[in-house]
């Protein structure tokens, strides 16, 4: 035995020593003692295998105590070996507990505890699950129930494989062991409890009362509720209109304290500032619960578990005025302070998600902590594997039987409670945060309860669901104020500020009820025969446009500019199909504040979105000419009757056609109205109207008419003021210049931005000086070709629904901008961008335009003066003459150098055999210079020869810009054929 002898330790010697004692001699006694003795001389010669061989042959059946010790040593040998086995430790180490166990020895739940170490966090849920079960019975027995409890906990919390009679066992041992540990102990704070599986990263807060859906014909807005998906995209769009209406009531600037309006606060939102919640006003905290058992749990008395620190915000400063007061222990002075809702029953099914909400009404100010959920567990509805059907809630009956080791108990109600630890966002901006794993805080559940706000609750009264393109709709909206503090500053911001409109406040607001407006026309309308157009004069300011851009957010009229407490205000709101078919999506964001001022709730803010089904309608198509036919005397003092100015007249083509597909129930559109909005233009007259009646357009159908418009008179036009003129085709005029068609005209972006400015007689001297750059000279020739001219076409439709007839209104708008250049109501599709070349140098900057040909001829408009017909004895004398006056008209802001030639003849024979030939007398070409909007009156003599019909437009002129090279003829295209009749008598 000895390290330096020369044979090795004769183990057979020993063994055959033992299997004498044991077989031949039946002395169980000597054969332990010699075991255990060569054991210990193989460990001594680190021969554990043999050690632990020899150990595990020793163990019988006969006793358990000695069979426990002999697998606990056999456990070391296999740890202790030189490449440990750790699994045949663990293994034997269950033996040996198991043993000890058997023989009623507390050195059980030593063994089970060291193969747990092995077996924990390897995935061997089954094994791992016996152990901790087996751990839990023992120290239950040995009065540990702190680690009963917690090998007990492990069980249920895990992802357990086990059937669902094995959970419902574990389930029933472990509520058993957690009565009876918070029985022994005397602490009074409610202890963790595992089940149900409380995920708090999504536990959502609601702020403010659920909103009424719908009384009866009324649709309450949509707001912001627990049932709706969080959407990224569409907060950002809700800030970004809550911040423009902020701007608007600050005067145009956003204040540095502005925090945005978060109805409901979740995992996505911005939670690293404390949310804010109005005094009697409920606080909602939706959780979500996991039942992760096979067998379905039970909870009841549910409610929330909170801190509050009252404090005082009438100061800039909130000063604490009471101590931190907790609902965790249930006392008498909590009445008062806050309404905790609690749940009677919560049943959750095996495996369930299932999500509940809780409520909190705070009736002081101060600081709240909403900290966890407490409850009372137990099981539900079990079905075991015989069929048996036991219903246990919170009722649990044990036998009990100490030998056997089963666990017992009387009639109990288990109750404890589960944190709400919720991980703020990770922090990733600074290297040290990058560096390392850092959270930020997340105050979703810390919210601050401020003095009393106002709430408002809006309902739409016979909102519509579908509209035809431009149609207008009367609806009604009313305002209700269900706090106890008055309002005020009423505003509404919205996506689309082109839908609608609540009139101008001018705007008559009869009839006064919508049973009344039920019937009558979205217009305000009056009786006229069709005549020369009706003019009016209109400020944008008075619609509430004040600038280039469109008025979106738009200031709702509240008698004397405030809404008490429990008062509701019904005020009519027009709406305008949109011009694009298809569903439309339209937000609605209404603003308000309280009449007294706080530092920490400056606004409140109330949601809304609609969805709008737009049918086709019409298409309007608008196209503006110059008119330079005007002959003979007899227009001349036409022209000096109706007052029109140098400048002369244009002509304007509008051209309708139905597009609508008989979807909607439309049989026919009828064209009442023709209107223009300018503040340089404006119709005159219409040159083919169709009697005394209105057009009418069944489907697919089109429409021509034809307008003269005439330059607004120096009186009329202003750079504050448009030029409302309206052309009524049948005996119904609409006046156009009031709620709501000039609502819609300036809500819907007519007239254009860069229109908006107009051309002001004091940029002339701009242009003159511009006038020899080339950017100058495309200034100018843009502005040559520009028209300042908006159309609205006003038609009504005729529909069968439920067998009734109805009368539908609407309105189309066109922007007429360039001459000869057509315009549509109807919005091009913009074409799908195709894939580019990325570029990594800046693009230069591409050059300036030069005015093409066809720009350079309409910067002189002609004008042939001449009679129509004219007789002449030509037996007395060969020779007629005519005086013809020829009219030339700079229309633009610069110097303009013009050729006047007289020697071009028609050389086509076919004009030549309709109109005969005829001679200039006389000068045959003529130079002159006209100034900026200049015309020019220049007499001519044209000889005959012998009578017929003569054609006099053969004049050519020549146009450019002074101080440029590039001369141009005048565009005689649009020009009609200027006939003269010589009569021979």
């Amino acid at each position: 035995m000895s390290l330096g002898a020369p044979r090795p330790y004769p183990a057979h010697y020993m063994d055959t020593a033992i299997q004498t004692y044991r077989d031949v001699c039946k002395n169980m006694l000597l054969a332990e003692r010699c075991c255990i003795l060569s054991a210990e001389i193989l460990k001594s010669q680190t021969k554990y295998s043999d050690a632990a061989t020899l150990l595990i042959k020793m163990t019988t059946e006969d006793s358990d105590l000695r069979s426990a010790l002999l697998l606990e040593q056999a456990a070391h040998c296999f740890i202790n070996m030189r490449s440990p086995m750790v699994r045949k430790f663990a293994f034997h180490m269950i033996l040996a507990g198991h043993r000890f166990s058997k023989a009623g020895q507390r050195h059980a739940l030593r063994c089970y505890c060291q193969a747990l170490q092995v077996y924990k966090g390897k995935d061997w849920t089954l094994a791992e699950d016996h152990i901790n079960f087996t751990i839990g019975r023992q120290s239950f027995t040995l009065r540990q129930p702190e680690n009963a409890v917690a090998a007990f906990r492990h069980i249920l919390i895990n992802d357990s494989k086990q059937s669902a009679v094995q959970q419902a066992a574990f389930l029933r041992e472990y509520l058993y062991v957690y009565k009876s540990m918070s029985q022994l102990t005397s602490d009074s704070s409610l202890p963790q409890l595992p089940l149900p599986c409380l995920h708090s990263s999504q536990t959502r807060v609601f702020f403010g009362h659920e909103r009424r859906l719908a009384e009866g014909e009324k649709q309450a807005a949509t707001h912001v509720s627990l049932d709706q998906e969080f959407d990224r995209d569409l907060s950002q769009l809700w800030r970004e209109l809550e911040e423009q209406v902020v701007a608007v009531a600050n005067r145009g600037t956003v204040p540095i304290t502005f925090q945005p309006s978060q109805c409901c606060l979740n995992s996505q939102t911005d939670n690293l500032r404390y949310p804010l919640a109005v005094v009697e006003e409920p606080i909602i905290v939706e959780m979500v619960f996991r039942n992760l058992l096979k067998v379905p749990l039970a909870l009841s008395a549910l409610s929330l578990l909170w801190k509050f620190t009252p404090k005082d915000f009438s100061g800039p400063q909130g000063s604490t005025v009471g101590e931190t007061i907790t609902n965790e222990k249930e006392t008498t002075a909590l009445n008062g302070i806050i309404d905790t809702q609690v749940i009677p029953e919560f049943t959750i099914s095996p495996e369930e998600t299932k999500v509940a909400r809780l409520k909190l009404l705070p009736h002081k100010t101060g600081e709240l902590h909403v900290l966890g959920v407490v409850y009372n567990l137990g099981t539900g509805e079990v079905d075991n594997s015989e069929g048996v059907s036991q219903t246990l809630i919170f009722l649990f009956f044990y036998v009990t039987d100490r030998a056997a080791g089963s666990l017992a108990g009387d009639l109990m109600c288990v109750r404890g409670q589960q944190n709400l630890e919720i991980q703020g966002p990770r922090l990733n901006m600074t290297k040290e945060e990058k560096t390392s794993v850092k959270y930020g805080p997340d105050h979703r559940l810390d919210p601050i309860i401020t003095p009393p706000m106002p709430l408002l609750e809006v309902f739409f009264i016979n909102f519509p669901t579908g509209l035809l393109c431009g149609e207008i709709r009367k609806a009604w909206v009313e305002f209700v104020n269900v706090s106890a503090v008055p309002l005020t500053g009423l505003r509404v911001a919205s996506t689309h500020p082109e839908f609608f409109t609540f009139g101008s406040a001018t705007s008559d607001l009869t009839p006064v009820t919508p049973t009344a407006a039920e019937h009558c026309s979205a217009y305000k309308t009056v009786a006229m025969p069709p005549s020369v157009a009706t003019v009016s004069l209109v400020s944008p300011a008075a619609f509430g446009v004040t600038s280039s851009d469109r008025p979106i957010v738009a200031e709702i009229p509240l008698s004397q500019g405030v809404l008490g407490p429990g008062e509701a205000l019904q005020i009519p709101l027009w709406l305008r199909g949109p011009d694009r078919e298809g569903v439309h999506e339209i937000n609605f964001l209404f603003y308000y504040e309280s009449t007294e001022k706080t530092a920490k709730l400056s606004h409140r803010v109330l949601r809304h979105t609609a969805f709008i089904c737009a049918s086709r309608s019409l298409s309007v198509k608008a196209t503006a000419s110059r008119s330079n036919t005007l002959h003979g005397r007899e227009r001349e003092s036409e022209e000096r009757q109706e007052g029109e100015d140098k400048n002369g007249s244009m002509l304007v083509f509008v051209d309708v056609e139905n597009i609508n597909t008989s979807e909607a129930g439309v049989r026919e559109f009828h064209i009442v109205q023709v209107s223009s909005s300018s503040r340089q233009w404006r119709l005159h007259k219409c040159i083919n109207p169709v009697g005394d009646k209105d057009s009418k357009l069944a489907s697919r159908e089109r429409g021509k008419l034809c307008f003269k418009a005439t330059r607004c008179r120096a009186e009329e036009a202003t750079s504050e003021k448009y030029t409302f003129a309206d052309l009524n085709l049948g005996n119904e005029q609409i006046v156009s210049s009031t709620t709501p068609c000039a609502d819609f005209f300036f809500r819907s972006g007519l007239p254009s931005e860069p229109r908006r400015g107009g051309v002001s007689t004091g940029g002339a001297s701009q242009m003159r000086r511009q006038s020899g750059t080339d950017e100058g000279v495309t200034n100018i020739v843009k502005k040559c070709s520009e028209v300042e001219l908006d159309i609205i076409v006003l038609w009504k439709a005729y529909v069968v629904e439920d067998n009734k007839q109805l009368i539908l209104e609407g309105q189309l708008h066109v922007a007429l901008q360039t001459i000869g250049k057509e315009a549509c109501s109807l919005s091009q599709k913009e074409e799908a961008q195709e894939m580019v070349l990325l570029k990594f140098k800046p693009d230069v900057p591409p050059p300036v335009s030069k005015p093409s040909l066809e720009q350079l001829s309409h910067l002189i408009k002609t004008c042939l003066h001449y009679p129509e017909s004219y007789d002449h004895p030509f037996p007395q004398k060969s020779l007629c003459m005519v005086p013809v006056t020829l009219m030339l008209s700079n229309c633009s802001l610069a110097q303009v150098d013009v050729i006047v030639d007289l020697r071009h003849k028609t050389t086509s024979p076919e004009s030549l055999e309709v109109h005969g030939s005829f001679s200039w007398l006389g000068q045959t070409q003529y130079k002159l210079q006209l100034q900026a909007q200049e015309v020019y009156r220049l007499s001519l003599k044209a000889c005959f020869f012998q009578a017929g019909v003569y054609n006099l437009g053969t004049p050519r002129v020549f146009a450019k810009l002074a101080q440029t090279s590039a001369m141009c003829e005048t565009s005689q295209q649009s020009a009609m054929p200027a006939l003269i009749i010589i009569n021979s008598v």
